[in-house]
């Protein structure tokens, strides 16, 4: 039996500086090597020392995966490259190689330029860093080293973005950052059921189900519209890369649809390269932008114009897209103190914002913003939070487990409370263990051995006749029960089925029913049926643990089409071949089984876990 490892040196229960530990066999990955944008001291970077006290990181890493350019996920790589000494092999996609420098370039600039921090990395840091850096493409498979090998898929979010297939002799996905929904100028992530030993997904938005993207872009062109139209200045905080883009192509259409005069800038400085990075990378975006290209470059504006510092005086209305997102430096947080004394102005904040940040104070309601040198700003300007974000909501993020199928799951990249709603979903959902670690908190899987058996073709037919298995989430499993017998003719063993075993050993099969007693609290169980008002006053106390598990199975039992039953009120629920009873004595439940319904039993036990913890 192997195992998988994971221990989070960033983004456990908490969104910035991602990082993942990721430990297979005897292979180690980091997945993410990211900045915190809420921190200035060494909070800011993920905890190094877990890997190494002695700060020799070639001996303990094989590798690192960057899933793409955002700083959260990539800020940090400098530093650990150049400061703390790794010199290993570093896997990212073409366009996230090209993109990366540029915003650790201006990182850097607001970080040691201008605010004057000693313990950063350097120019040449960044390109030396990048020196390291294997770009490779989407669905190809890179072999490491002669047991470990990646695949990068497509992540929609930002361009280059990419999760990635770890294979050694478990399979680890990891997304990094993704979106499941198509926008105007990316496509939606997507991977094949691969039915990985674990999937590491993100959860920024892990209790979000956003409205329909339509109905957003109204929302979000009509209050711009409305405060330009009543004299006022929008400030947007976005990244150069992304978002930027998406909104740039809403304004820019609707500026022209409604014949605006109204100025529209774009302050980050980037929009020239942005533009070549999209001509660079066209088969990154979607089909809309591929198909128009020859004809037209969408990333060309009409409307929108390079934003010089002296704008940001000039009197009347205008709207200005600038960096970065979170309102934690730069020309962003330049204009928001510029223009959040006049409540005729706005800010539209289109993404998620680090708490910590001055963007997600703002969002949080507070009127006066302190900044680190003591000034105090008032905040009389309207605020609004759009959500343009390009990262999956809870519904996307259920998709792509449904469509990856993994064993496990793990969840990083989110606010602790919000990943712990998500996660009795999943289990409750998919009857798959789900993880929420904290930073330093070790997560182990064990994973299952493949083991070559030969089969005969009339068993093998036998089997492709057989009923599905009931319980199995993902697709139809066709049950097999046998027996492995050594031959000495073959390579590998071989395996027999139950007419076999019956005719060539001479051996009757016999069926054994398994059975787990499963202990719960009393008062607990109270509690909760009391909590979610059960109109009954339960003759014994321990029917209320019945009385909810009998709504949780038969909503199982719903969502995966088998016949639901309660022969006994209070004693007996079946679901399909499983049946849960309650113990003569005692407060615990049996779930009893046959060996062709464990995989239903299991996720069975899954539910009753989650809704008797």
């Amino acid at each position: 039996m192997g195992r998988i490892r994971c221990v989070p040196l960033g983004a456990g229960q908490d969104v910035g500086r991602s990082c993942i530990l990721l430990t297979i066999g005897d292979k180690n990955v980091m997945l993410d090597c990211g900045l915190h944008m809420a921190y200035n001291d060494d909070r800011k970077w993920p905890d190094f020392s877990y890997l190494s006290k002695s700060g020799n990181f070639n001996e303990v890493l094989d590798c690192i995966i960057i899933s793409h350019f955002h700083l959260d996920h990539c800020g940090a790589l400098p530093y650990f490259t150049e400061v703390c000494g790794y010199d290993g092999p570093i896997y990212m996609t073409h366009p996230t190689r090209a993109i990366c420098p540029i915003l650790l370039e201006d990182m850097r600039k607001v970080v040691v330029d201008r605010k004057g921090e000693s313990n950063f990395f350097t120019s040449d840091d960044i390109r030396n860093c990048l020196k390291k850096v294997i770009p490779v493409s989407l669905q190809e498979t890179v072999q490491v080293d002669e047991d470990l090998e990646i695949s990068p898929y497509y992540a929609g979010h930002v361009l280059g973005a990419a999760m990635f297939k770890i294979k050694v002799a478990g399979q680890t996905v990891y997304t990094g950052d993704y979106n499941m929904t198509p926008d105007r100028h990316l496509g939606s992530a997507w991977i094949d059921a691969c039915k990985p030993d674990l999937l590491i997904t993100e959860t920024t938005y892990a209790v979000t189900i956003r409205a329909s993207k339509r109905s957003r872009e109204q929302d979000f062109l009509k209050k711009v519209h409305e405060c330009v139209m009543a004299g006022g200045k929008v400030l947007i905080p976005v990244f150069a890369l992304g978002r930027a883009q998406e909104l740039c192509l809403l304004v820019d259409e609707y500026w022209e649809r409604m014949a605006l005069k109204v100025p529209v800038y774009f302050s980050a400085g980037l929009t020239e390269k942005a533009n070549q990075f999209y001509r660079l990378f066209i088969g990154w975006t979607n089909e809309k932008i591929k198909s128009t290209y020859m004809e037209r470059n969408m990333f060309d504006f009409k409307h929108i114009q390079s934003f010089e510092r002296h704008v940001a005086d000039e009197p009347g209305p205008m709207v200005v897209f600038a960096s970065p997102g979170m309102l934690h430096a730069g020309t962003s947080l330049d204009l928001f103190k510029k223009w959040c004394y006049d409540p005729k102005n706005m800010i539209i904040l289109p993404g998620y914002c680090v708490p910590g940040t001055v963007g997600a104070r703002v969002l949080a309601g507070e009127k006066i913003i302190e900044t680190e040198k003591g000034q105090k700003y008032h905040v009389n300007l309207q605020v609004k939070n759009l959500s343009f974000s390009a990262h999956a909501d809870a519904k996307g993020i259920l998709q792509l487990i449904q469509m990856a199928q993994p064993r496990n799951v793990m969840l990083v990249h989110g606010e602790a409370r919000k990943m712990a709603v998500l996660k009795k979903r999943i289990q409750m959902e998919f009857g798959i263990p789900c993880f929420d670690p904290g930073n330093g908190s070790t997560v182990t899987i064990k994973t299952e051995d493949m083991l070559p058996v030969a089969l005969s073709n009339s068993a093998f037919q036998r089997v492709l006749d057989a009923k599905p298995a009931p319980g199995w989430s993902f697709e139809k499993v066709k049950p097999f029960s046998g027996l492995l017998q050594s031959d000495e003719n073959l390579n590998c063993p071989r395996l027999l089925d139950a007419k076999e075993v019956e005719e060539e050993l001479g051996l009757t099969p016999v069926h054994i029913r398994q059975r787990l007693r499963r202990p719960f609290d009393v008062k607990k169980a109270l509690a909760m049926a009391t909590d979610q008002r059960f109109p009954v006053k339960f003759e014994d106390e321990r029917y209320a643990a019945m009385t909810l598990l009998t709504r949780a199975l038969e909503h199982l039992a719903r969502s995966m089409g088998l016949h639901f039953n309660v022969p006994r009120r209070y004693l007996e629920i079946r679901v399909g071949d499983v049946c849960v009873l309650l113990a003569p004595s005692g407060p615990s439940v049996i779930i009893q089984w046959l060996p062709d319904s464990e995989q239903l039993a299991a996720r069975i036990l899954a539910v009753v876990n989650s809704t008797l913890q």
